[in-house]
């Protein structure tokens, strides 16, 4: 991996999560990641697992639910490239209604390992929401 591909895997990553299209989503990773929505948590393992999480159809303690349409919008970049791991940063901003304004904002850190394809096999997030 490096920071163009990075770049680009963190494009296709804010995509699927505005859009929750299940290609999308699966496109991302490889079919025995290990996904953590937060550091100490089990990882969902698999990629069907997921997007049934990202999906709503499966809700692994501590997911996040899903964001209506035109609410979610985030900008991420990769700060380290070492192999196959990633270190990004970013932020995530969430509105109530899609013509309203930012109601909260969160700064991210994103630690991923990929492999030879370019998908994901390691995700865990890390965030703190903004006072």
């Amino acid at each position: 991996m490096d920071s163009e591909g990075a770049q680009d895997w963190l494009r296709r990553y804010v995509d699927a999560w505005r859009t929750y299209d299940p290609d999308a989503i699966g496109d991302l990773f490889s079919d025995d990641v290990a996904y953590r929505y937060h550091p100490g948590d089990d990882p969902v393992t698999g990629r069907d697992a997921v997007v049934a999480s990202w999906l709503g159809t499966d809700s692994p303690d501590g997911a996040s639910t899903r964001d209506a349409p035109g609410t979610y919008d985030a900008d991420y970049a990769p700060v380290a490239v070492d192999g196959d791991t990633v270190v990004a940063t970013g932020t995530s901003r969430y509105r109530d209604t899609p013509d309203g304004p930012v109601v909260r904002v969160y700064d991210n850190c994103f630690v991923m390992r990929f492999d030879g394809a370019g998908r994901c096999r390691e995700f865990t997030e890390y965030y703190v929401e903004r006072s």
